[in-house]
């Protein structure tokens, strides 16, 4: 990751476990950071053990800040097709359950717009024999996981 004088910009993406879904964005030129965490529910400050079993309607998402100028949102959404399967409306792989669906949170209209248009692109593809059940949603709130989830903290 990279640091940079310029202005940032905030993508939100839900693509199974976030730690998965973090490195991935970790790797892109032009990000600047990345946060796991939750986004989507309806219960305020969830607690990573609420959301693993399902309770509150949060899905562990990710948020990039990334520098506009060295990568943009249509790049974001590339790296996200490339590795979630858009297929699957019950997880990601080996994680299971609402709260590991694939999901983009826009933040503006610009990006809805950059999201669906992708979507569409990717059902028209016919690189997948299903349809693509990756919801595109408006942001809501972000709560940061707790702080063992960290990087640092990480211990595989």
């Amino acid at each position: 990751m990279e640091t940079t004088n310029s202005q940032v910009k905030t993508a939100t993406f839900a693509g199974g476990c976030f730690w998965c879904t973090e490195v991935d964005f970790e790797k892109i030129s032009g990000v600047v950071k990345v946060i796991s965490g939750y986004t989507g529910g309806s219960k305020d400050k969830p607690t990573y053990e609420e959301v693993a079993v399902g309770k509150t309607g949060h899905v562990e998402a990710v948020q990039v800040y990334y520098d506009p100028a060295k990568t943009s949102y249509d790049q974001l959404l590339d790296v996200f097709w490339r590795h979630v399967d858009p297929t699957d409306g019950g997880g990601q792989f080996v994680d299971r359950g609402s709260q590991y669906c694939s999901a983009i949170f826009y933040h503006s209209d610009d990006q809805r717009q950059a999201a669906e248009k992708s979507k569409e692109v990717l059902n028209k593809s016919g690189r997948f024999d299903k349809p693509i059940m990756t919801k595109i949603l408006p942001f809501g709130k972000f709560y940061e996981a707790e702080a063992y989830h960290a990087p640092g903290a990480r211990q595989y």
